[in-house]
C-alpha cells in the first residue's frame, strides 16, 4: 500500500493543527482576504523545509515583480536572502495572464518546473486564472476545470507539494473546481473582535491527515506566522507524578490547618470573594510558598501590570524581582486589547515548560472574562477546562481568583460557572459584625482530602493575611449579616 512522508511546515502551532503535518505531494489551496497572511505562510512553509537538493518554485500571477515581494518578506526572520536562487527560485507569468494565454501559462510552468524539478511549487495568486478564465470563455467553469486538472495531475507527476494561493470566499467553494481537486484546503481570515481584529485559521479538507477541526487564532509578527490551536498541546515534561498528594504549603499558616496541611499537589484551585477581599494576596502568597520551597512558579495577571504586582508581593516579604531574575518566576501581564484567549493559554504553557513550574496562579478569570467579547468569550470556558486538565494531568498546582458578587439571596461560591474547573474552592466574603466590615474564609470544596468547613476570620496586614479562629457563635454567616449568639466576636 503506497505511503507518503509527513512534511514540518516550520509554522509554530501549524502541524499540531494538521494532524502532524502537511503531506508531501499534496495539492493544497490556500484562500484568504487581503493581507490575511497567504503569501507569508507559503515561504514559512518553503524557506523551513527547500534545499539546493529539493529545491521550490514560486510563481507570481499578479502584476508585482518578484523583488517587490521579497522586500517585505525578507522583514521576517525566517527569510535567508542566500537561499534565494539556489534552494528557492521565483519566476513571473502576469504577462501570459494578462493576455489571457492560459495555455501559455500552464506551458511556461511545465518548462521551468522540469528544469529544476522541484520538490515545492507555489502558484500567487491563483484567483488571476480564475479571473481570467472568466473573461476569455462563455463557459468560464469548464475552462477553467481542465486548467486545473492539466495542473493538477502535471503536480502529481512530479511529485511535487504545491499550493495554489487566493482571495477566494468560502462561498465560491461549490462552484469552483479547484477546491474539488484539491488534497488539501486552507482558509486565512480577519474577523473584528471589539475595536481590534482577530486572525483564524481553519482547515476544511486535508486528505491522508486527521486535521484538528475548528477555527485556530494565528499572529503574525516578525518571526512569521504562528498557530494556535484550539486543542492545547501536552507539556513537554511532565514536572510530577499524578499519583503523588504531597500537600503544598498556601504560605498562609492559618488557611494550611483549614485544609489539613495544604492543597493537594496538581490540584485545581479557585479562590472567590467580592473585591478587595484577598483574592490577589493570597495569589501572591501560594506563589511566593512555592519559591520558597524550591520549586519554581507561573504567574499570570490580567488586572495589574508586572512591576505593581511586584511591588505589592515585596509589601509582602516576597522578592519576586530576584527570582524573575533566577528564572524562578515567570510573571506576565496581558491587557484587555491584546488578549487572544488560545494564545494567552498556550502562552502559560509556554512558560511552564520553559522554567519546569509546578504552580501556575492565574489573577483573574474575571478579568479574562471581561477582556474576552465576542467570540472568544464563547471559547473561555471551554478553553480554559482544556488548559487546567492540560496542567493539572501534568502535576501542576493551578491557583485561579475569581470576583464573586456578594449576594445574599444567591448562594453562589463561584462566577461564570466555573466550579467545574476546580478540585478545590476557597470563599472569600464580607460579613457585618455590630457595624463593623469583617472579612471570613472557608473552604467549600476540596476532592479527596479532609478540611474544615468552619468559617475562619482572618485580616489582611502589613505581612499579608493572617487566618484567626473559627467562628462557632455565630449563626447566618453567608447571609453577610449574621447573628451572635454567644459573647465572641471575630
Amino acid at each position: 500500500m503506497p505511503t507518503f512522508d509527513i512534511l514540518r511546515t516550520g509554522v509554530p502551532g501549524l502541524d499540531t493543527v494538521l494532524g502532524g503535518g502537511l503531506p508531501a505531494g499534496s495539492f493544497n489551496v490556500v484562500g484568504g482576504d487581503p493581507g490575511a497572511g497567504k503569501t507569508t505562510l507559503a515561504h514559512q512553509i518553503l524557506f523551513a523545509n527547500a534545499t539546493e537538493e529539493r529545491p521550490a518554485l514560486f510563481c507570481t500571477l499578479v502584476g508585482e515583480p518578484p523583488i517587490k515581494m521579497l522586500r517585505y518578506q525578507q522583514q521576517f526572520d525566517f527569510f535567508d536572502v542566500e537561499r534565494v536562487g539556489s534552494a528557492i527560485h521565483y519566476m513571473n507569468l502576469h504577462g501570459e495572464v494578462l493576455e489571457g494565454d492560459l495555455d501559455g501559462v500552464f506551458d511556461a510552468l511545465v518548462e521551468e518546473v522540469e528544469r529544476l524539478e522541484p520538490a515545492f511549487v507555489v502558484v500567487d495568486s491563483f484567483r488571476s486564472v480564475t479571473a481570467q478564465a472568466r473573461l476569455e470563455s462563455r463557459a468560464p467553469s469548464s475552462r477553467l476545470r481542465s486548467f486545473v486538472q492539466r495542473l493538477s495531475n502535471a503536480m502529481t507527476r512530479w511529485e511535487t507539494t504545491s499550493f495554489l494561493l487566493g482571495e477566494f470566499r468560502t462561498e465560491e467553494t461549490p462552484n469552483n473546481p479547484l477546491f474539488t481537486i484539491a488534497d488539501g484546503v486552507f482558509w486565512l481570515r480577519q474577523q473584528p473582535q471589539g475595536d481590534t481584529r482577530v486572525r483564524k485559521l481553519t482547515v476544511s479538507k486535508l486528505r491522508g491527515a486527521a486535521e484538528l477541526a475548528g477555527q485556530h487564532v494565528y499572529r503574525i509578527s516578525s518571526a512569521g506566522l504562528r498557530v494556535y490551536p484550539r486543542a492545547f498541546r501536552d507539556l513537554d515534561d511532565p514536572v510530577h507524578d499524578t499519583a503523588d498528594r504531597t500537600r503544598m504549603a498556601t504560605g498562609v499558616e492559618g488557611l494550611d490547618e483549614m485544609l489539613d496541611g495544604g492543597f493537594v499537589r496538581g490540584d485545581a484551585v479557585i479562590v472567590s470573594g467580592p473585591s478587595g477581599t484577598g483574592k490577589s494576596v493570597l495569589g501572591m502568597h501560594f506563589a511566593g510558598a512555592g519559591l520558597d520551597a524550591g520549586e519554581n512558579v507561573v504567574v499570570a495577571t490580567f488586572e495589574e501590570n508586572v512591576d505593581r504586582f511586584i511591588d505589592r508581593a515585596a509589601l509582602l516579604g516576597n522578592d519576586f524581582r530576584s527570582a524573575v531574575a533566577e528564572n524562578r518566576l515567570s510573571l506576565f501581564h496581558r491587557r484587555p486589547l491584546d488578549l487572544s484567549v488560545d494564545e494567552t493559554f498556550e502562552e502559560i504553557l509556554d512558560r511552564v515548560d520553559e522554567i519546569r513550574a509546578s504552580r501556575v496562579v492565574i489573577d483573574s478569570l474575571s478579568g479574562l472574562q471581561v477582556a474576552a467579547s465576542g467570540t472568544e468569550a464563547e471559547r473561555l470556558r471551554e478553553s480554559m477546562g482544556r488548559l487546567v486538565q492540560t496542567l493539572t494531568t501534568a502535576g501542576v498546582t493551578v491557583m485561579m481568583t475569581a470576583e464573586l458578587s456578594q449576594q445574599v439571596d444567591q448562594l453562589r461560591f463561584t462566577p461564570h460557572d466555573s466550579s467545574f474547573l476546580a478540585d478545590d474552592v476557597v470563599l472569600l466574603r464580607y460579613v457585618e459584625v455590630r457595624g463593623r466590615l469583617k472579612t471570613v474564609m472557608s473552604v467549600v470544596k476540596m476532592r479527596r482530602s479532609a478540611h474544615t468547613r468552619a468559617f475562619h476570620h482572618y485580616e489582611i496586614g502589613a505581612e499579608g493575611i493572617a487566618v484567626g479562629r473559627a467562628l462557632e457563635n455565630f449563626h447566618g454567616i453567608l447571609t453577610g449579616v449574621p447573628e451572635i449568639t454567644g459573647d465572641a466576636e471575630p
